[in-house]
């Protein structure tokens, strides 16, 4: 199918970008669901999966919650107030959705289940604002294992898309920006032509503008959300997906380099941050006293170069997107997005 969504002058003027975290949430739950996961995200998938085995009935909800196939509940993507809200923001306004919208979404899973409700959903279905809080705290549990020591990487490929395509928009005109953003998109002029869509997204259904949002878990295809009176959302692969999990090839050089600044254990472990760990695995790793992994990371903490999250009981370790700078991974490089059928985010 293919739909067109039209725009006025007055839908060009309050079309914006944003990057939402509940976002990368959302897509990042049904791509770790994946069986087999695909290949893009094998890297990543392969370090959480196994952290979030410990997350028990919190992931058990979310799995149920976002299924690997059909209706993604509106409700978990509520429309960013700015360009950059923080998870908090997008928690609050999670845990303020009425009980309508809330059943709403629930039904058409339980439609979708064969008529029958997962029961881990049960109880958010009976009184969504007593269970809205719990929810709220199983995606930040979920967010502590498998997306808050990624984040840094992630926000900075997200922000150097959107600072792509307000560039191109710039220099060559919203019509260049919309008609390149996926090869199932294309501008006509008027309108916003999508193909292979599941459902129609028309400004009788939509609200007024367009969300632009840059996504790295939605790869490789174009999502939309539509919920009157939000503006319709178009949620797109991001440029440079394709590299973000890759280890550089250069990194052993830069390692080297760094060993003359940083001192060899600080590089070492600079180095290994490539992928997140705790204290206990980046000894293991690297062959370091778990004590001089300790110090060496509060020395690097303190240097802006790492950072600590904790997930449940442990604390796991990570890059900032200063350390990354250093590796060459600053959020910039560019991938070729290939051509999949689009899904709307609705998935009806």
């Amino acid at each position: 199918m293919r739909t067109e969504l039209h725009f006025s002058a007055s839908d060009l003027a309050l079309t914006r970008f944003a990057v939402s975290p509940m976002q990368e949430v959302v897509t990042s739950l049904r791509a770790v669901a994946c069986s087999p996961v695909s290949a893009l995200h094998r890297r990543w998938a392969g370090q959480v999966r196994e952290r979030l085995a410990t997350a028990g009935p919190a992931m058990e909800r979310l799995a149920a919650l976002v299924p690997p196939t059909g209706h993604l509940p509106d409700f978990l993507n509520p429309a960013p107030a700015g360009f950059s809200p923080t998870l908090t923001d997008e928690l609050a306004a999670i845990t303020a959705t009425g009980a309508r919208q809330v059943r709403a979404d629930l039904d058409i899973l339980a439609a979708e289940a064969g008529g029958r409700l997962p029961g881990a959903l049960a109880p958010l279905h009976r009184d969504p604002a007593a269970h809205l809080p719990r929810l709220a705290a199983d995606i930040e549990a979920y967010w502590a294992l498998a997306l808050a020591p990624y984040w840094a990487r992630i926000r900075a490929l997200l922000a150097a898309d959107v600072f792509h395509r307000s560039r191109q928009a710039a220099e060559h005109g919203t019509a260049r920006m919309l008609g390149e953003l996926h090869d199932t998109v294309r501008w006509d002029g008027t309108a916003l032509l999508l193909e292979q869509r599941h459902c129609a997204v028309t400004r009788l259904n939509a609200g007024s503008g367009l969300l632009l949002l840059p996504s790295v878990f939605a790869w490789p295809r174009v999502l939309t959300r539509v919920l009157p009176p939000d503006p319709p959302q178009l949620i797109y692969p991001a440029r440079g997906t394709a590299a973000l999990w890759e280890r550089q090839p250069e990194a052993a050089g830069r390692t080297e380099a760094l060993a003359g600044v940083l001192g060899r254990s600080r590089a070492r472990l600079l180095s290994e941050l490539d992928s997140p760990g705790s204290t206990t695995e980046l000894a293991h790793r690297t062959g370091l006293s778990p004590a001089g992994v300790s110090q060496h990371l509060t020395a690097l903490r303190a240097a802006g170069l790492t950072s600590a999250h904790r997930a449940g009981h442990a604390v796991l370790h990570a890059r900032t997107a200063v350390g990354d700078s250093l590796f060459g991974q600053d959020g910039q490089a560019c991938a070729q997005d290939a051509p999949h059928p689009s899904d709307r985010l609705s998935g009806r």
